[in-house]
């Protein structure tokens, strides 16, 4: 047992020392090879240390707050952008409350209003009346985080309908100097955020964005920040529902996987944004990456609002996501292997909204009371077939996998009284790997084995409502993996009003 464990220590620390989040696939590799290299694809420290949020917010505020439009045109006057009550302190509380671990603001949106006093151009909150000119949303935002502990990141858009640069290579510098701004002046920052739009300037021409440039700026000033989602670190889920695919892989193809892309370093990564259809219903399968030229971690993240809009409109205040229907977007993009970005705009005031922050405490309390009560613990499990290995401590998590590459792993449980349930959660040990492709649950009935629920990818994180279910006789059961699993996290929990989740990707 002794050498067996030493050997395994060895294979562990093998695949650390060895962690990088590509690999090319070459012409002469068979399906077995790709498997292989599929499953041998891992997360950069970055891309790990983001996984781990799971929740994170957005913060669209800016002068369409004041218009009541979604895309501002760029010629709002900044004399509109005027908050009485700004209290970031406040935003940064409300977040905490509902278990957010970051929070993004919109920096600059389409219209081109900064709200950082810049040097690129006058239209920013230096020519506002909101604190006679003097006042830096930004600012003050990044030190509301750092008192309170928070995260922050920047949503800083490339289309900008106000620059009349905009359309010429002088605007891929402007850009480059806004980016440079906000990274340079606001300390530690942990995630940039891009998104695609890409419209008309004020002088009717469409800009050819710089991607790379702007990565290499963000490596140089913010290196532990993720790129997201026109970016190498992070991609978009594919939806503004909050809720994702039902298979959801982090190991994805990449068409474009060459020496040009790949960043050398201690921790290798990509450095340009991974090439391919992201839009499938399965990204990740094995019908798609034995086609793949290479493979790349490259996980999803998956974005909606509290609120019908992204901004502030007063009459959507009854309009807000109730704690249940968020509860239901939580168990379909942090339990389906992503990260939710939940947006909850300010008001015009420069305040969260009391319904807002109400619902989104509650949603809070309604994870605590589901997660906190793990049916599991303390009871008598028995890991079954003779491949299974004893659980091992890294970093103070407890792993579960096996030897010999068995692509099978079972926990059978035997409590001593029924355990009613209807909530799994599953999660793999991503440090070392995404590998699951199947899971069941299983209860015993009449001497036999009952699957009562079966499912495809785990990843991080994996929940998933069952039919409620009594019994004393339970199997959680790793059917189908690339290689050896790595499973960290295994519970079985009960919600009383699970009839409220509809599973429904609906506003």
């Amino acid at each position: 047992m002794l050498k067996a464990f030493l050997s395994f220590s060895i294979i562990c620390c093998s695949y650390v020392a060895q962690a990088q989040n590509y690999v090319q696939i070459n012409s002469g590799d068979s399906e077995g090879d790709i498997i292989r290299k599929a499953a041998s694809v891992r997360p950069t420290a970055r891309q790990l240390n983001w996984q781990k949020l799971e929740v994170t917010g957005f913060l669209h505020f800016g002068i369409n707050t004041f218009t009541g439009k979604e895309w501002g045109d760029g010629k709002e006057s900044p004399s509109l952008f005027n908050p009485t009550k700004l209290d970031t302190d406040q935003w940064v509380q409300v977040a905490q409350k509902a278990g957010i671990n970051l929070l993004i603001l919109t920096a600059k949106h389409h219209d081109g209003f900064c709200l950082w006093p810049t040097n690129t151009t006058d239209y920013s909150v230096k020519n506002a009346p909101y604190l006679n000119g003097q006042g830096d949303v930004l600012k003050s935002l990044a030190q509301s985080c750092k008192k309170y502990g928070m995260k922050i990141g920047v949503y800083l858009s490339p289309w900008d309908r106000n620059a009349k640069s905009y359309g010429s290579d002088a605007y891929n510098e402007m850009f480059r100097n806004q980016l440079t701004e906000v990274l340079s002046n606001y300390g530690k920052i942990d995630e940039v955020w891009f998104d695609g739009a890409n419209g008309e300037g004020p002088n009717g021409k469409k800009q050819e964005y710089n991607w790379s440039s702007y990565y290499d700026v963000i490596r140089k000033l913010q290196p532990e920040a993720v790129i997201a989602v026109m970016g190498p670190d992070v991609r978009w889920v594919g939806t503004e529902t909050g809720y994702g695919r039902d298979t959801e892989w982090s190991v994805v193809p990449a068409n474009n996987l060459d020496q040009n892309s790949i960043a050398d370093g201690s921790q290798q990564q990509m450095n340009i944004q991974p090439k391919g259809d992201m839009s499938l219903k399965d990204v990740g399968g094995r019908a798609n990456i034995l086609k793949a030229k290479g493979l790349v971690w490259y996980p999803a993240e998956t974005d909606v609002s509290i609120r019908p809009g992204w901004f502030y409109h007063a009459q959507e205040d009854a309009k807000v996501k109730s704690p249940e229907k968020l509860l239901d977007i939580y168990f379909h993009s942090v339990g389906k292997n992503g990260v939710l970005l939940l947006n909850i705009p300010p008001t015009t005031e420069g305040l969260i909204h009391a319904v807002d922050a109400e619902n989104l405490s509650s949603w809070k309390g309604l994870r605590d009371k589901i997660f906190n009560n793990n049916l599991l613990l303390g009871q008598e499990v028995k890991l079954v077939k003779n491949g299974v290995r004893k659980k091992l401590k890294e970093g103070g998590e407890q792993i579960w996998t096996s030897k010999s590459d068995d692509k099978e792993l079972i926990f059978e449980y035997k409590a001593k009284s029924p355990l009613r349930f209807n909530v799994l959660q599953l999660g793999e040990f991503i440090q070392w790997g995404q590998r699951v492709e199947k899971f069941e649950v299983q209860i015993r009935n009449n001497n036999a084995w009952q699957t009562i629920k079966e499912g495809t990818t785990v990843g991080y994180k994996r929940i998933v409502v069952l039919p409620e279910t009594s019994s004393t006789h339970i199997r959680i059961k790793i059917a189908q993996s690339r290689l050896a699993p790595f499973v960290d996290k295994v519970g079985l929990y009960y919600y009383d009003d699970i009839v409220k989740l509809d599973g429904k990707a609906h506003k």
